[in-house]
């Protein structure tokens, strides 16, 4: 009797009861063993290295004692744009974050108590990162957990019209740090330009007209071509220009010179020099020097002094008059007439160049329309 009495309270000393938690499911457990791992092993519970088990396999247990099992399990998810599994003993997405120590401000794409046992889709976790934005010629920073170069742009409401460009694929995904330069494209628009067309001038003998006489019988008019370009802008400059087109909207007016053939009639012969004065009568005073032309204002006077005449009669003699009524320069040329001629070498306008090259223009178009271009006023002068 007192041996069994012995054996009883032996049996009822070394009998603990434990509660057995794994993964989350409780059990309570009636067990002789002494460590935590003799109790998983009658117990039929196997752990893995991966596994995490509180208190530790060697830990003595007693009466009441608390036996968590967590289970390793392989999660698959997208951190930061790359496609990873990682083996966790967190049971929720919370303890997954906190296992990655990844920032607590990321964008995780399920919540956070959400169970990793009963998760089906893949998990996206995206932390903070810095961005660096420049459009429009000004950059700026932009603190963001999107994943993607799309995602932060929609963040940043940038709008991209269909020819725009990025520095990187809108499916890239973000690193922090990352520059992204948006480039502004605009095509399909249309810049008219008007160009001059020079005249002809042809010459037609006239038998009523002294040799070497000249006359202008039909005033050369330059005509007008017109070009469509399509351009393309980047960032609101001008990358590349096409013609597309190009028409004359009027004829240039061929200009038509009379050109003497009369001959000139003989002149009457010198007449005989007058006899040496005597001695006693005074010596016939020499003929006076004519009186040498004043030079033109605002520059040399030209050769002959016609020009420099027909300028006073234009612009007062300044050869570098700009009133802003289409006409400039001593001579009063259009842009149409200084060009046509050949003015573009010297100046953009007349008034710019020199009272010489503005000269040089006008003998070009003497030739091929005469004192014709000057009309009142080379009348004025009897030029016509």
């Amino acid at each position: 009797m007192v041996a069994l009495i012995l054996g009883l309270v032996a049996f009822v000393g070394t009998n603990k009861s434990v509660v057995l938690s794994v993964d989350g499911a409780s059990s309570n457990v009636k067990t002789f063993g002494g460590t935590v791992a003799e109790v998983l092993e009658k117990a039929d519970v196997s752990v893995t290295e991966a596994d995490k088990v509180l208190p530790d396999l060697g830990t003595e247990v007693t009466d009441g004692t608390t036996i968590e099992v967590f289970k390793a399990k392989n999660v698959d998810l997208t951190l930061d744009g790359e496609e990873t599994t990682v083996s966790t003993t967190g049971q929720t997405v919370a303890d997954l974050v906190s296992e990655l120590r990844v920032s607590a401000n990321s964008a995780v794409s399920a919540a956070l108590d959400t169970s990793l046992a009963g998760m089906d889709d893949k998990l996206s976790i995206s932390t903070p990162k810095t961005v660096t934005i420049v459009i429009d010629g000004a950059p700026y920073d932009r603190s963001t957990t999107a994943e993607t170069v799309t995602d932060v742009l929609r963040q940043a409401g940038v709008k991209l019209a269909a020819e725009d460009r990025v520095s990187a694929p809108e499916s890239a995904a973000l690193v922090d740090g990352m520059v992204l330069k948006v480039t502004r494209v605009q095509t399909g628009q249309k810049d008219t330009v008007t160009e001059a067309l020079p005249f002809e001038t042809t010459q037609v003998s006239d038998p009523l007209l002294d040799e070497g006489e000249e006359k202008v019988t039909v005033e050369g008019t330059p005509g007008e071509k017109v070009k469509v370009f399509e351009t393309v802008m980047v960032d609101g400059r001008e990358a590349s220009r096409t013609l597309v087109s190009e028409s004359v909207s009027r004829e240039p007016v061929a200009a038509k010179i009379a050109v003497g053939t009369k001959k000139k009639e003989t002149a009457p012969a010198p007449a005989a020099p007058a006899k040496p004065a005597t001695p006693d009568a005074p010596a016939p005073a020499a003929p006076a020097a004519p009186a040498p032309e004043a030079p033109a204002p605002g520059g040399a006077a030209p050769a002959g002094g016609t020009w420099a005449a027909l300028a006073q009669c234009e612009s007062g003699g300044d050869w570098h008059i700009n009133t802003g009524n289409g006409y400039s320069g001593g001579l009063q040329f259009s842009v149409s007439s200084w060009l046509g001629a050949g003015g573009g070498q010297y100046a953009p306008i007349a008034a710019e160049a020199t009272p010489e090259q503005q000269i040089a223009v006008a003998e070009k178009l003497r030739a091929n329309g005469g004192w014709g271009h000057w009309p009142a006023c080379a009348a004025k002068l009897g030029l016509l």
